[in-house]
């Protein structure tokens, strides 16, 4: 009778995973140089310790050989748009596919995206799809990253994310708060809500034009002080932080005065905006990927509308040079590319481009990590490989600290403990 009773147990009984992870060399997040022979330990999705020297398992227990590698904490890029991507036929897609359509698609960007090593992404504005997108991944429904969404971004009436813009008379509408475009204080306090009623993390707004609008002007200010406030102050309210698309100077101000969380771009940033963004605390997310995206293809005729063109080839080219002095005047900096502007999957020629820039190696791998979790309040879950952190684990061929470009070649990707792509 008591065998039978414990086999009738048995179903509800759970054992735990356990996996060993055999590393060369160990780029924790946080430690100052690059660590040799370490195993990290992972139980539940949990890395449970890390320990010197290459530990042997118990039986049937898995053993992973990257002694070959440099193993990292998962990569987080905090500016994606995972709905969609760049083509000479963007623009007219926003006519002919269904929301079936973008997220069958955007199923594919999200299995590119983990597979080159970035395990969690900000997407920072899109139709609504990104809410769905998220919670399959939650459920396993989807192979992708873990996805931090603003839905859709914030606008004013003919600015930048307004997606009225562009269209015909007959084909146009009177964007509102529920679209996402404000108008005064208490416009923005309703964009916000209906943001998180939708399902939103964090907000977005678009603080100066854009280069990838339907319209002329891509860096004034779009905003006014009592519209940022009231957004800022209505994210606080309801937990989440906030990010600011902004190529202009004036716009960049009024939204770190504001308490804008991040300032993604920061085209044309001068020496008093990044005092500001210093005395306040403000991230500078730069996405050189997009920068150097567009420039390139606004050499393409007809791959843009023809008003586009002047904005990507003046604004996109500056970026690089921006990044350089935002970072050698000590603003801090978050990693973010804008993909979805450049192709999903290309994630880490960022890497590249910020230490072209004269950013050391271990610092652009922490901007992807620890600071990035930072910027996404998971500073206690993300960015480290330590013991109780969730285990976003990658590994690539080589030394990154010696040769960046390894950081494009990651051929291990653990998510939560679960291998997604490598490990065999």
């Amino acid at each position: 009778m008591k065998l039978l009773f414990a086999l009738c147990l048995l179903p509800l009984l759970t054992f735990a995973q356990t996996t060993y992870l055999h590393c060369g060399k160990l780029i924790t997040g946080t430690d100052d140089e690059v660590l040799t022979e370490k195993t990290l330990i992972v139980t539940d999705g949990r890395i449970t310790a890390v320990e010197d020297g290459y530990t042997e398992p118990a039986d049937r227990v898995t053993a992973i050989d990257l002694r070959d590698h440099t193993v990292l904490p998962g990569l987080i890029d905090l500016h994606v748009h995972i709905e969609s991507q760049s083509s000479p036929t963007a623009y007219m897609e926003r006519f002919t596919l269904d929301p079936a359509d973008v997220a069958l698609r955007a199923t594919d960007y999200c299995r590119k995206t983990l597979e080159a090593g970035f395990t969690t992404v900000r997407d920072l504005g899109g139709s609504g799809v990104n809410v769905s997108l998220r919670d399959a991944i939650n459920k396993g429904y989807v192979v992708g990253p873990r996805i931090f969404t603003a839905e859709k971004a914030i606008a004013t009436t003919g600015g930048h994310a307004d997606p009225s813009n562009g269209r015909n008379d007959e084909l146009t509408f009177d964007a509102g708060p529920d679209a996402g475009v404000i108008n005064g204080p208490e416009e923005a306090y309703k964009a916000v809500r209906t943001r998180y009623k939708n399902g939103a993390d964090c907000i977005k707004i678009t603080a100066t034009g854009g280069v990838l609008s339907v319209a002329k002007d891509g860096s004034g200010p779009q905003f006014t002080d009592e519209e940022l406030a009231a957004i800022v102050a209505a994210a606080k309210d309801y937990g989440m932080h906030t990010a600011a698309h902004a190529h202009g100077t004036e716009g960049m101000k009024r939204a770190v005065r504001a308490g804008i969380t991040t300032i993604e771009h920061g085209s044309l940033m001068d020496e008093e905006t990044m005092d500001l963004m210093i005395e306040h605390g403000t991230y500078y997310v730069p996405t050189l990927s997009a920068g150097k995206f567009v420039a390139e293809k606004a050499k393409i005729p007809g791959y843009f509308p023809a008003v586009i063109v002047p904005k990507a080839l003046s604004i996109g080219a500056a970026l690089q040079e921006t990044f350089k002095n935002a970072y050698d005047h000590g603003v801090k900096i978050a990693f973010g590319t804008d993909t979805g502007v450049s192709p999903h999957g290309d994630n880490a020629k960022e890497f590249v481009y910020m230490v072209e820039a004269g950013v050391p190696p271990l610092e652009a791998i922490r901007a992807a990590t620890v600071t990035a979790a930072e910027v996404l309040g998971m500073a206690e879950e993300l960015g480290q490989l330590q013991a109780g952190y969730l285990a976003d684990i990658v590994a690539v061929p080589g030394d990154p600290t010696e040769d960046i470009g390894v950081m494009l070649e990651v051929d291990f990707v653990m998510k939560e403990g679960q291998i997604h792509h490598g490990g065999n």
